[in-house]
């Protein structure tokens, strides 16, 4: 999906299937730098995202992680599966194969692109 100010894509190596970045087109290395009205409409976007992941996927919890090793302002989505809490994290990425997940996702967007 690409919107104006944003990409998101399934992770080239997810944690578990359907694990989402988003993340900001624009470089900036840290969320604290992006202006309130920026940071707003990425959240809004990245909130979107994630409740067309809960009714695609029928989980019940999509985990938000930032992290900003990258020095770029991304998000990670990753849904929670039968793993809870930091154990779904610890599972080993593997090479994304299956990018079926990208359209079922897309189609339960609320926004057009």
């Amino acid at each position: 999906m690409r919107i104006k100010k944003l990409y998101a894509c399934l992770a080239n190596e997810p944690i578990v299937d359907g694990h989402t970045v988003v993340v900001w087109k624009e470089k900036v290395t840290d969320l604290h730098l992006l202006t309130r009205k920026n940071y707003e409409y990425l959240m809004e976007r990245v909130n979107e995202i994630r409740s067309a992941m809960l009714k695609a996927l029928g989980v019940k919890k999509v985990y938000l992680l930032y992290m900003d090793e990258a020095k770029q302002v991304h998000w990670h989505l990753v849904p929670r599966y039968n793993t809870k809490g930091v154990k779904n994290l610890m599972q080993k990425p593997e090479k994304i194969r299956d990018f079926s997940l990208d359209d079922k996702i897309r189609k339960c967007l609320s926004i057009k692109i």
